[in-house]
């Protein structure tokens, strides 16, 4: 039986798309980067921990948002 989503995990849901399009787009501009600037450029090494960040944030929202967390109101049935 699937359960009613809150608001902050839909918002999860929404927010880990995001996180994966800023991802994608780290990877592609640390692409370009490299070609011009080359891996010894801190540049080249804060787009890769942006990357990295944004792909594992990702994956955690996604989770957050995707689980099925029971609520904890008093007085609700458990049905």
């Amino acid at each position: 039986m699937s359960k009613k989503k809150s608001h902050f995990q839909k918002s999860a849901l929404y927010f880990s798309a995001f996180s994966v399009i800023a991802s994608i787009l780290s990877i592609i501009f640390l692409y370009l980067k490299i070609q011009t600037l080359g891996w010894e450029s801190p540049i080249s090494a804060s787009l890769l921990a942006s990357s990295f960040f944004f792909g594992f944030v990702a994956v955690v929202l996604f989770i957050i948002g995707s689980s099925d967390i029971p609520s904890f109101k008093v007085g609700e049935n458990s049905e």
